[in-house]
């Protein structure tokens, strides 16, 4: 099946020149020249991709990544000229997929493409087969039930502990910050008080690795967030 992609550029001539390409490589693409076209086409149709630049009228990349992100889980390459650690760290932090710095070749971009799309694509399958039951290293999430179990023994998780795990296990690879956390599980928003998600991670580390201090489940990317290591 014919995957749609969602391609989201300003420039004229960098736009007509990735959708010729990326047609030709047997993708069907919409096209988008400012943020708020994107936001809204993307609310409008289902993609499987959608390929973001950063420096956009009306919204920029970052924004409408984050709006994209509260709302859905679709694959985002971001695609811009901004090429520093610290613009990717936010890109990345931000919920995008990867990232590809301008300029760039063809080969690498579609390369990127078709890496975006199998691995959500994969992953999906896998939820869609095992959505009540999941498997990490040596935890097993039952998600009807609201257990764990650590290497086949009962680990007890609050409320907000598990709400916590399954936003990683079901978001695998995904970086979130902490202000995503605490909008996601407390559903509120957030003033910037760390010391909430700092203790209930930490807890929750206590509960599911061999060595909290040292932690093989939930990384910490300092500066950004979390992201749960994928097995």
């Amino acid at each position: 099946m014919q995957k749609h992609i969602l391609l989201v550029e300003d420039d004229e001539s960098i736009r007509e020149m990735v959708e010729k390409y990326l047609q030709m490589e047997g993708f069907s693409i919409t096209t988008a020249s400012n943020g708020e076209e994107a936001v809204q086409k993307c609310l409008d149709t289902s993609f499987d991709l959608m390929i973001l630049d950063i420096m956009m009228p009306k919204l920029d990349g970052l924004e409408v990544l984050k709006i994209i992100r509260e709302k859905s889980a679709l694959p985002i390459l971001i695609m811009s000229a901004k090429d520093s650690d610290i613009d990717k760290a936010v890109g990345l932090g931000l919920g995008a997929d990867d990232y590809i710095a301008k300029p760039f070749s063809m080969l690498e971009l579609s390369a990127r493409v078709k890496a975006a799309i199998r691995r959500a694509t994969t992953y999906s399958s896998q939820v869609e087969a095992k959505q009540d039951m999941l498997v990490i290293g040596g935890l097993t999430i039952d998600i009807m039930n609201f257990s764990v179990m650590k290497k086949q023994q009962a680990v007890k998780l609050t409320s907000k502990e598990f709400a916590i795990l399954k936003l990683f296990a079901t978001n695998r690879q995904r970086v979130f910050t902490k202000q995503q956390i605490y909008q996601l599980i407390w559903n509120d928003e957030y003033y910037g008080d760390e010391n909430i998600i700092n203790v209930h991670m930490s807890r929750l580390r206590e509960k599911i690795e061999d060595d909290p201090s040292n932690p093989q489940y939930i990384k910490t990317l300092w500066g950004i967030g979390y992201k749960l290591e994928d097995y």
